[in-house]
């Protein structure tokens, strides 16, 4: 047994496939099992989290000669998953849209909730996300695998800059930017408007984001 301390960008998934082990192993190891009640989510950890690794055992495969297999390990690839929203918040159905993922290219349309999903690395750390075409273009950069806790300023911080509410720089700092950030969405979503992050901002940011 041994112990990863996390780094920002990791989570459950990304450290699970860089030791080889699925992600389910690892998050529901007894030794986790604070981290699990603490986090709640596999891909939201915080740096400097501590997460268990069982030692390795070896497993043979016994294949017949002069023939090819192929293997593919169980939980790989993760899934990317992203819901469009108008100004009411009413689903983009239809939708073209481009998207890039470390290098690798996909296009489709949102279905009819809005929704987009694609195949991605558990490791992938950042994409680009085109919506639209000609003149009506949107781009939007994507961070994946690097959102620290709601409970963190800078997990919030980096909700909101996803959201399009722009925060900045994700520092952990509540600075004059962030806090008009959180006016505009508190406004946004009928919360009070006060540019605090009390526990309904908190929660009304989670369920909209996602996570």
């Amino acid at each position: 047994m041994a112990k990863h301390i996390v780094k920002q960008g990791d989570c459950i998934e990304s450290i699970a496939f860089e030791k080889g082990f699925f992600w389910e192993t690892i998050w529901n190891l007894p030794e986790n099992a604070e981290l699990k009640l603490e986090r709640k989510d596999p891909n939201v950890l915080l740096a400097g989290d501590q997460v268990f690794i069982p030692d390795k055992r070896e497993k043979t495969d016994v294949c017949a000669t002069e023939q090819r297999h192929r293997f593919r390990r169980k939980g790989v690839p993760s899934m990317l998953r992203i819901v469009l929203e108008d100004e009411e918040h009413k689903p983009r159905t239809g939708v073209q849209y481009t998207l890039e993922i470390d290098g690798q290219l996909f296009s489709g349309e949102t279905d009819a909730e809005g929704r987009l999903q694609h195949p991605m690395p558990p490791d992938a750390k950042g994409g680009k996300l085109i919506i639209g075409t000609g003149d009506d273009q949107e781009e939007h950069e994507l961070q994946l695998g690097n959102i620290d806790p709601i409970a963190e300023i800078s997990g919030v911080q980096a909700r909101l800059n996803n959201l399009g509410f722009d925060c900045g720089e994700v520092d952990g700092v509540l600075n004059a930017k962030t806090r008009t950030a959180v006016e505009r969405f508190q406004q946004e979503y009928s919360l009070p408007v006060s540019g605090e992050i009390d526990q309904e901002t908190r929660e009304n940011l989670k369920q909209v984001y996602g996570c």
